[in-house]
């Protein structure tokens, strides 16, 4: 099933359409942004089919269906037991987080961000008015960690004068599981994280749209489950998108158990948010009620992918190491010992190896020097991508000696 190889090309695809003016290449191999070459599975398909043939496309109204679903869906995967009352629906979880800091921050507020981090985010913040507060992930030989020492410093005040300059930081903007580097966070470091933002009055919004796309065994706990205290001051974004290929869909749901935050949100929102289409609806619902048995087998498939990844990378490009993943299907390639700048390397991946990767540095700080892949495809797409780098790094201009940088 996942080794068909389906033609996108005139489908709208923005990965695929769009990549020739994003990339600049007209034979680029996009391999860049997070939905999947894969077809969905049959019942999502079915339940889209079952609603597209009513005649009428009116406005849509989230049904008790619809909120079952989700609610079953949380406690089947998480033993998250969840209230349908704490359910707000939305276009897409970009969407939901422009919504979320317009809702609790004003002009000049701090939020904390986790860099290398899923770069939408940056935008989320800046576009309200708000600060980038960075609290780099410390990269170790085993892989990356949250900084709590950092993210307790970010809270403090700073003196910058004659006397101390409190904190603008009123949240932390969690990435769980973390996009682009991989990790699916231990109890134990989601609740160091929870304490500190906690104790210093701020709210968690945790990220979770990779959730169920778990490598290896990995467990995924939302963040929300670890105390009454951390689940009244967290709000939860979760989708079927990316654990379904669903991303052109927009369909989305927050989870914010706590009634206050709930009606502020609400309040503030009111005719800016925009909710699921009636087709993002059904597929959500088909999704988490039918999905599963495609599920697993998409998983089998991505951990197939990662393993021939790393097979080939260590056996024919050695200077490229692939960092460690615990979840989702995005994984992070450390080019460092290539030689190359941040300039050189987009060069030599879009021009001379003519696969669409995303830029590292794109990620904040802790990215240069890095390439974000996506294995979401066909095993022979993923092996013409390999290939293509190995082949630039062989050339007769050779390798990182014949890069100059370009003005891209």
């Amino acid at each position: 099933m996942f080794d068909r190889k389906i033609d996108r090309i005139g489908s709208g695809s923005a990965k695929w359409d769009g990549a020739p003016v994003i990339f600049g290449e007209a034979d680029i191999l996009p391999m860049w942004v997070a939905d999947m070459d894969f077809a969905v599975a049959e019942p999502i398909t079915e339940a889209i089919l079952r609603r597209g043939a009513h005649p009428i496309y009116g406005y849509e109204s989230e049904s008790d269906s619809v909120k079952q679903a989700v609610v079953d869906r949380l406690d089947q995967k998480f033993n998250w037991r969840v209230e349908k009352q704490w359910l707000v629906f939305s276009a897409g979880v970009v969407h939901a987080l422009h919504m979320i800091i317009l809702a609790f921050t004003k002009p000049g507020d701090g939020v904390i961000l986790q860099p290398p981090v899923y770069y939408p985010f940056f935008s989320a913040i800046t576009h309200n008015g708000c600060m980038v507060i960075e609290n780099q992930l410390i990269l170790g030989d085993g892989g990356y960690s949250m900084d709590f020492t950092g993210l307790e410093n970010n809270f403090r005040p700073t003196c910058s004068g004659l006397r101390p300059e409190p904190s603008r930081a009123r949240m932390l903007l969690l990435c769980s599981p973390h996009n682009p580097v991989g990790r699916v966070w231990r109890e134990e470091e989601l609740a160091e994280a929870a304490r500190i933002v906690t104790d210093n009055h701020g709210l968690i919004i945790s990220d979770e749209i990779h959730a169920e796309l778990l490598l290896g065994g990995n467990r995924h706990i939302p963040t929300a489950t670890l105390g009454e205290e951390v689940a009244q001051n967290t709000i939860t974004c979760f989708a079927p998108s990316k654990t379904f290929n669903l991303a052109g869909l927009k369909a989305s749901v927050l989870i914010i158990p706590n009634p206050k935050l709930r009606n502020v949100f609400r309040e503030r929102t009111a005719g800016f948010l925009s909710t699921p289409c009636a087709f993002g609806m059904a597929a959500m619902e088909a999704a988490f009620r039918h999905g599963d048995p495609w599920l697993r087998d998409l998983i089998s498939y991505l951990e197939g992918n990662l393993q021939f990844l790393r097979e080939f990378i260590s056996a024919r490009i050695p200077a490229i190491r692939v960092m460690p993943i615990e979840g989702t299907y995005l994984v992070w390639l450390d080019c460092r010992d290539l030689g190359l700048d941040d300039r050189q390397l987009r060069t030599f991946m879009r021009k001379k190896a003519k696969v669409g990767l995303d830029d590292g540095y794109i990620f904040g700080s802790g990215g240069s020097g890095f390439q974000r892949i996506n294995i979401a495809c066909p095993r022979s797409t993923l092996e013409e991508g390999l290939c293509r780098i190995e082949a630039a790094l062989a050339g007769e201009q050779g390798g990182p000696a014949g890069i100059e940088g370009g003005d891209l």
